[in-house]
């Protein structure tokens, strides 16, 4: 079914926290403060009222969720269209993917991104593929896929995964990374809206840890469109999710010896924003990418070869990646394991020096 027409209007961005921001009704209204989980559950609570076909599932969603995501939910809209599933992501998947393709708006959660992987074969032959196969007679466009993902501190290798890499090669998903409580709001609630399935990966220690100003009312945050959060002149820094916090910790350490770094959150890693990237490094002249996941065959290399493919006379030094070791992730060792602020330091003075 199509998804429903509605009227779009602009929303101005604040103190260049959130820009892009494109309003539904009253979103240039007032602001409340929010940490993580809060702005996902005011999300999912706005798509809820707006859509009388939108639906939440997935394991222990009915209690709130593991991280609280879906607190109250339950009670507000009845065990019709907030329950609980069994422990079986195949199962939920499959489930959403049918639910979405005789016109509901289903918002299925995967309690760890690590546990996707036994509905890895739903969502890529399946949900990618439904609406090529059939010639967009029909589709699974309204399908939204919630999993929290990425280091909390004491995850070890089943609960600190970052699986992004995985489903980017797969063409017919929008896949998008929130770093904050605003851009969590408004990529849900855009990633809820799409016109084509799509995977929001949360990083579970920003739940908690994020906090800030988000407005109450109802924006979308428009996919496919990357943040510059920090501008500069000499080093681009490119993450997602929880990086871009230890990006902009580089950036500051980077500003201490008088080297000026841009810092861009990609913030939507299928479809990514080309341009935004392109004119950042053709003006710096070098540029880093950072992520939690294992170097070998993470995105940054897609984004690395992106780059000197289309800069290559710009650079004034090789494309860096900071990433991950290709170990599975540890426990005891989390903190050498991850793309620190100090590890991306190092590539910035090697590339001021080259």
């Amino acid at each position: 079914m199509l998804a429903m027409q509605r009227r779009v209007c602009h929303l101005t961005a604040h103190a260049a926290k959130a820009p892009g921001l494109r309003a539904v009704g009253a979103a240039a209204g007032p602001r409340q403060q929010m940490n993580m989980f809060q702005a996902i559950n005011n999300a999912m609570e706005l798509a809820m009222n707006s859509d009388d076909r939108a639906m939440i599932f997935g394991e222990d969603v009915a209690f709130g969720g593991v991280f609280r995501c879906s607190m109250g939910l339950r009670e507000q809209f009845g065990g019709d269209r907030v329950f609980n599933t069994p422990l079986s992501e195949q199962g939920i998947i499959g489930f959403a993917i049918g639910m979405a393709s005789v016109g509901y708006t289903p918002i299925a959660e995967i309690q760890f991104a690590d546990y996707v992987f036994p509905a890895f074969d739903q969502i890529v032959n399946e949900a990618a593929k439904y609406r090529y196969r059939t010639g967009s007679t029909w589709h699974c466009g309204s399908l939204t896929i919630r999993m929290p993902c990425g280091a909390v501190g004491h995850g070890g290798l089943y609960h600190s995964q970052s699986p992004e890499a995985f489903f980017s090669h797969c063409p017919g998903l929008n896949l998008v990374v929130p770093r904050g409580p605003v851009q969590a709001k408004g990529l849900l609630l855009a990633a809820i809206r799409s016109p084509d399935p799509t995977l929001v990966f949360e990083p579970k220690v920003l739940y908690r840890q994020a906090v800030e100003e988000v407005p109450i009312g109802d924006f979308e945050i428009p996919i496919g469109q990357a943040d510059v959060v920090r501008e500069g002149e000499h080093v681009t820094l490119i993450g997602w999710g929880n990086q871009v916090h230890r990006l902009l910790k580089t950036a500051e350490m980077a500003q201490a010896e008088g080297i000026s770094c841009e810092v861009i959150d990609l913030q939507s890693i299928v479809p990514w924003d080309e341009e935004a990237v392109m004119k950042s490094v053709e003006k710096t002249g070098r540029c880093i990418i950072a992520h939690e996941a294992p170097l070998t065959s993470g995105f940054g290399a897609e984004l690395a070869a992106a780059v000197q493919d289309r800069c290559f006379l710009k650079l004034e030094a090789p494309v860096q990646r900071v990433c991950g070791w290709d170990t599975p992730f540890p426990l005891a060792w989390e903190e050498f394991y991850l793309p620190t602020p100090l590890r991306v330091y190092d590539s910035v003075k090697k590339v001021m020096a080259y």
